[in-house]
């Protein structure tokens, strides 16, 4: 059911001239980097920010935003500078596939 959301989301996506196509695999491998502060596919335990169901052109902009320093962070400006921009566009439609808990 999952794959076919992620799936789903992808192919939305691309209609739009968004993301960048990806496999599962790939998107996944990308998004457990994220998971000890954000939690298994981005729903974060209490207290942390989660990033399922988070909206693919938010997150973009967002760790755009990090990554050049305009939003100012504890790592989170480390952590983006570590990824391509298609990288991110990977993340970003993955997590915004995830179903919220």
């Amino acid at each position: 059911m999952k794959r076919h959301l992620f799936m789903a989301a992808v192919a939305a996506s691309l209609a739009f001239g968004g993301a960048h196509a990806t496999d599962l695999s790939k998107a996944r491998y990308l998004a457990a980097a994220c998971a000890n502060c954000h939690g298994t596919n981005g729903n974060a335990v209490e207290g942390g920010f989660n990033l399922a169901g988070y909206p693919k052109d938010r997150f973009i902009d967002t760790m755009a935003a990090f990554k050049s320093g305009q939003r100012p962070a504890t790592l989170m400006h480390q952590i983006a500078k570590g990824y391509t921009d298609e990288q991110i566009a990977t993340m970003a439609v993955y997590f915004a596939a995830q179903k919220k808990r």
